[in-house]
């Protein structure tokens, strides 16, 4: 068949960085809103750098309604921690040839 390539470019990039793109343009369009939602700066830094789907997620719900989180809104909290968790495992498993050989979890053979 040949050696798989990867010539997507820039568009991995833009759509692996989408959560966190969105973030950081929502906090530049309606910083008020922001501050509302969140009051301090130290939780959506953590969601940028940890949970950014969650973080996303958790704005654009309070966005509409302010207090607490109720009903349906814990599923859709649910859902985009899945898809976080997911995220993180997906890209532990593509880059899993990058391990040295002899460590666990390696697909490499160990040298003899």
């Amino acid at each position: 068949m040949g050696t798989p390539s990867n010539n997507s470019g820039c568009l991995t990039g833009v759509v692996a960085g989408f959560s966190r793109i969105f973030l950081i343009m929502s906090w530049i369009a309606r910083p008020v809103q922001w501050n509302a939602t969140f009051g301090t700066f130290i939780w959506p830094c953590i969601g940028f750098l940890f949970l950014p789907f969650t973080t996303l997620m958790y704005y654009m719900l309070q966005t509409g309604q302010p207090g607490p989180l109720a009903g349906i809104d814990w599923l859709w909290i649910i859902l985009a921690v899945l898809v976080d968790v997911a995220t993180i495992g997906a890209a532990g498993a593509a880059n899993r040839n990058r391990i040295p050989s002899g460590m666990p979890g390696s697909t490499q053979a160990p040298p003899m």
